[in-house]
């Protein structure tokens, strides 16, 4: 499968009273057409940083370095400069009708194009940001507007990016996209506000203002947290869903292992702002490599149960990284050659890489 984006050294720097600090540190990864890729980690390792960075929306005075670059349906001159293009419905998302040649779909029938998410202008992310990648927050209460209507905010999100859509058929497609996820009586819950829709439909709400402009890559930043595990249950089912009937590329951020292993196909563990193990779920699931992702495994609840061993220590601060492996303060394989360098990600085999000098030693869990 095609890369849809690849993302190449990314870095975003913070200010702070003890100097600049590096929430996310040369993190690179790939994200193929239709793929789902899991980052896991504590928190603090540096996930929803990333995510906010490859939407551009990190904090003011923020510093971004590296590249992610998407492949668009169209460039962002030709977005910018021509009329503003019409989405594929949501109905057709996936449809081979609606697919280009080279398997990336696309509306307006153009080859696509690569645009770097970290060089790309303010102006160029309005135009990619809801119709070419699009980001499902964590917490639904405080992501939408309270003073508006539901359908209203969706409406918002099919506007920016087809201002020449009537006002009728905005509100058709506003609802279209809260059918697609599962909200029942989506005509009511359009014209009611937040506050008078349970968790679990603040949550489904904000999944379909994400899909109501037909993007093709999606973030999903623990869009489970503060839900009851029923709910749970029914939206990690309903991203599968809509995962595999959209064609939708998905990152799905979570510190929760089960979830990785029943969603994503690749996961990729993050630690003080690297990733320090990737592959396939199943192999670094069966057989971690790097002793933080061995340590996660034996703190996750089991059945049938068994006792939970936590990692000791806590995620150090990003402005007081040790100068070697930063795992390594917590590390029960600690060893001296650890404290001299960050390791490389080495190789375990042409899909899993693990940032430990033990690489080449099975981790047991």
């Amino acid at each position: 499968m095609p890369n849809l984006l690849e993302v190449r050294g990314l870095t975003v720097e913070l200010p702070t009273e003890n100097g600049w600090v590096r929430p996310v540190n040369e993190v690179s990864f790939a994200l193929a057409d239709g793929e789902t890729l899991g980052i896991v980690g504590e928190s603090g390792s540096g996930k929803t940083m990333l995510s906010l960075a490859l939407m551009a929306l990190e904090p003011p005075g923020t510093r971004r370095s590296g590249e992610a670059l998407l492949c668009a349906r169209n460039s962002s001159r030709a977005i910018l400069s021509g009329p503003s293009p019409q989405a594929a419905p949501l109905s057709s998302r996936g449809n081979p009708s609606h697919r280009t040649g080279d398997g990336f779909s696309s509306a307006s029938g153009r080859a696509d194009s690569r645009i770097n998410l970290v060089s790309a202008s303010p102006r160029e992310m309005r135009a990619i940001r809801g119709g070419e990648i699009a980001m499902i927050f964590q917490e639904p209460m405080t992501a939408l507007n309270p003073l508006m209507r539901v359908g209203s905010q969706i409406e918002e999100a099919i506007r920016v990016h087809d201002a020449r859509c009537s006002a009728a058929e905005t509100r058709r497609r506003a609802v279209e996209a809260l059918k697609l996820a599962s909200v029942p009586e989506p005509e009511l819950r359009a014209r009611q506000y937040p506050h008078q829709l349970s968790g679990g439909l603040r949550q489904r709400a904000l999944i379909a203002m994400a899909l109501a402009a037909g993007p093709r890559v999606l973030i999903a930043d623990e869009p489970t947290t503060a839900l009851d595990v029923t709910v749970q249950k029914q939206i990690l089912d309903l991203l599968v869903r809509l995962q595999s009937e959209l064609g939708l590329a998905m990152i799905f951020i979570t510190h929760d292992l089960g979830v990785v292993a029943e969603v994503a196909g690749r996961v990729a563990v993050m630690y003080a702002g690297r990733i320090v193990e990737e592959g396939p779920t199943r192999d670094v699931l069966r057989e971690p490599r790097h002793p933080y992702t061995a340590g996660l495994l034996r703190a996750a609840p089991k059945l049938p149960r068994a006792v939970l061993t936590p990692i000791p220590g806590t995620v150090p601060p990003f402005d007081s990284l040790p100068s070697g492996c930063a795992f390594a303060p917590r590390c029960e394989f600690h060893r001296a050659e650890c404290d001299a360098a960050v390791p490389d990600l080495l190789s375990v085999d042409s899909a899993h890489t693990a940032r430990c000098i033990l690489v080449s030693e099975s981790v047991a869990q």
